[in-house]
């Protein structure tokens, strides 16, 4: 069974390597916005970028952050973040920094972006939601391949643990 999920990444730099994994078929993802419309839907203000996420966010059963070199601590990201715990769906990050991008260069691991948000029991987010940082670090494919191998398992993973919480 396919399920709806929904990408969380920062756009600029990394929407090629992103690209790459919603290719992957075995989820539904959101439908990421063009160059044009995300300008558009920036320009209109941060309510507007606020409703444009959370309707992006409805019917979606788990959220994936695709951890780039500048992931964490970005605010719309954390926003996502925080919406999708608050909505209960399960949430998982994968450190995509070692997929090639458009001009065939990877990037440096970035931060955990779960690391900066604190429970109400005082556990950080990081303790209970999965990161995954793919091996094969010198070779895109075989990121990509394991990626491709383990994403419908680590989605069923994430929804699981967002429900026994």
């Amino acid at each position: 069974m396919k399920r709806s999920v929904f990408y969380s990444f920062h756009y600029k730099p990394d929407n090629w390597r992103v690209s790459q994994i919603r290719n992957i078929g075995s989820v539904e993802g959101n439908t990421i916005a063009n160059d044009n419309d995300w300008e558009q839907i920036k320009r209109s203000g941060d309510k507007a970028i606020e409703n444009w996420i959370n309707s992006q966010l409805k019917g979606r059963s788990c959220t994936i952050v695709l951890i780039g070199e500048h992931t964490a601590n970005r605010k719309w990201i954390d926003y996502e973040i925080t919406k999708s715990w608050n909505d209960g769906k399960g949430i998982l990050g994968i450190h995509i920094h070692n997929l090639k991008d458009r001009y065939g260069r990877t990037s440096f691991k970035g931060q955990n972006p779960f690391d900066y948000f604190q429970l109400n029991n005082g556990r950080k987010l990081s303790d209970i939601v999965k990161t995954y940082d793919p091996p094969y670090y010198y070779d895109s494919r075989e990121v990509y391949n394991y990626i491709a191998a383990n994403l419908a398992h680590w989605i069923e993973d994430a929804i699981r643990i967002r429900k026994s919480i």
